[in-house]
């Protein structure tokens, strides 16, 4: 540990022991396809009595009209998130029929790109541009790949904590919105630096359907399991790999995340940046809309990335406008596998460690990240992806081969001494016992999620997809039979009348023709609204 991480965590000892290490803020958004009774994507309409999808705050589609996602309020504590999350899952089994959620990151059987249906948020001009942007993601990169399943994570720090480290640093003279962002910035360089141990230890994607490749030539890191499975012996996450959401246009923006202006900047040129092989595609034929434009982005969403910063945006902003506006509000975590062998996904332990985690490095020295380290980094994350848990692999650690378990093993050390902070408000010792927890895996790659699924197909000899509908439909019989907290109930029964209603208000509300609406949303995507630059 470094000098000046223990000093830190030393002075911050007393604080947390006074109760002033306020708890971490997250909510968590939960991706799953609605799959058929034998296992094969459902092409039925998302089910009209959870509400409408465009304006539900918790029950929504991601990419396809089969994608369901769910999103949690903010939580203090994971086990509100997670109860949660729980009845999300209860309340829509009642309007599924005989329909099931899929349990894995990865998709079921499919039958080729129109297999996935799009999905469609009705005619307003809002939902107009959520479907195209859609259909430009299909010309682009087809809908397979978006018929992809994960966990996305968002936390925060409350402003008491904030305000404690900031008096800690010295830094009163900054302003608050500037210091908050300068040190989320600095997280999300950690993290990037260390997003490989989040993969070998929650990936949960070693297989997938052989028809997720739909007719291309398999992989060489792939091989045959039974006829319609391809495994990766040693993967921890297929679904962060090549095969999943990686984009060759978008790796040259080249964005580290040393500064929030280079940031912003980087994307809204991105925005602007016509792309020849999209301008090929069509933005349009006659009056139907292919893709929204014919740039490296369509819009901000599209940019891939395992982490995010972000903030709520108001009225006409764009994310990036929200972030010039008010500075780093939050963090989104986008690497997280859903684990099969789990009801809901994930579960508290699990959350418990990534706030350790994140804390870490929110507190350890975060150096800004240069071109040669970016290309490292992303090696790194690459290797454990696709060999993670291979006992012969080797990371670069500033230049120094290392493995798994012996770097993952300091961190672990480090990361421990942070939990200690967080529980100083818990009742037990919840971080630590999540972080002890984790030691077993660094030892025997086997007690990993993705170990314990491939060790599940090698000794059943199942097919990857019949291995997965087997959970599903334990999983839904599970939660068809648990009760929901009443006034939780209450409140999704009314939430689907009311999100109807306000889709009908916006449709109505309606004035200008959809190419106006788009004009004038690109016109303004392109104002700046920096509030202050930051210096390395």
């Amino acid at each position: 540990m470094s000098d000046s991480l223990a000093t830190l965590i030393e002075r911050l000892a007393g604080p947390a022991r006074q109760g002033q290490f306020s708890r971490l803020r997250r909510g968590l958004e939960k991706e799953g396809l609605r799959v058929d009774p034998a296992g094969r994507i459902a092409r039925t309409p998302h089910p009209e009595a959870l509400g409408s999808k465009l304006t539900h705050p918790h029950i929504t589609t991601d990419y396809s009209e089969a994608l369901l996602e769910y999103i949690t309020p903010v939580y203090c504590r994971p086990a509100d998130a997670m109860a949660f999350l729980g009845d999300l899952h209860r309340f829509t089994y009642r309007y599924l029929g005989d329909e099931l959620i899929w349990p894995a990151s990865m998709p079921s059987r499919l039958a080729g790109n129109d297999s996935v249906p799009i999905a469609d948020y009705g005619r307003s001009n809002v939902g107009t541009m959520k479907r195209v942007y859609r259909q430009g993601l299909d010309v682009r990169y087809g809908r397979i790949m978006q018929a992809i399943a994960g966990v996305h994570y968002n936390v925060s720090l409350p402003d008491d904590l904030w305000t404690l480290l900031r008096e800690l640093e010295g830094a009163t003279d900054t302003p608050m919105a500037d210091y908050r962002s300068q040190r989320y910035f600095g997280l999300i360089r950690n993290f990037r630096r260390h997003s490989w141990l989040l993969l070998y230890l929650f990936g949960a994607s070693p297989a997938l359907d052989r028809s997720f490749l739909d007719g291309r030539d398999t992989p060489d890191n792939l091989e045959a399991h039974g006829s319609e499975t391809l495994v990766s012996r040693y993967a921890t996450s297929l679904r962060m790999s090549d095969l999943g959401y990686q984009n060759k246009v978008q790796a040259q923006l080249k964005i580290c995340f040393n500064s929030l202006s280079n940031y912003v900047n980087t994307l809204r040129n991105a925005i602007s940046t016509p792309w020849p092989a999209y301008a090929a595609l069509g933005v349009q034929e006659g009056s139907e809309w292919r893709q929204l434009n014919a740039n490296i982005l369509q819009i901000e969403n599209e940019y891939y990335s395992d982490i995010r910063p972000k903030r709520v945006t108001r009225h006409g902003e764009t994310p990036s406008q929200a972030l010039e506006a008010g500075g780093v509000e939050y963090i989104e975590v986008r690497c997280l596998d859903l684990n099969p062998l789990l009801t809901l996904g994930l579960d508290e332990a699990q959350i418990h460690f990534v706030d350790a985690f994140v804390m870490w490095c929110l507190l350890a020295e975060s150096p800004w990240i240069s071109d040669e380290e970016c290309e490292h980094l992303d090696d790194n994350r690459r290797r454990v992806v696709e060999r993670g848990r291979d006992p012969e692999l080797q990371l670069c650690d500033q230049g120094q081969g290392r493995s798994v378990a012996e770097w993952g093993g300091e961190i672990l050390a480090e990361i421990d001494q942070v939990a200690g902070l967080l529980d100083q408000l818990e009742a037990g010792s919840p971080h630590r016992e999540a972080v002890a927890a984790m030691a077993p895996r660094l030892a025997d790659p086997s007690l990993t999620p993705s170990g314990r699924l491939m060790a599940r197909l090698e000794e059943s000899g199942e097919e990857f997809s019949d291995a997965m509908l087997a959970i599903a439909r334990e999983q839904a019989e599970r939660l068809r039979g648990e009760p929901m907290d009443p006034a939780r109930e209450a409140m999704f029964a009314e939430l689907v009348g009311t999100s109807w209603r306000q889709q009908e208000e916006i449709e109505a509300a309606d004035r200008v023709a959809f190419d106006d609406f788009l004009a004038d949303y690109f016109e303004r995507a392109r104002e700046s609204r920096l509030i202050g630059e930051e210096s390395p």
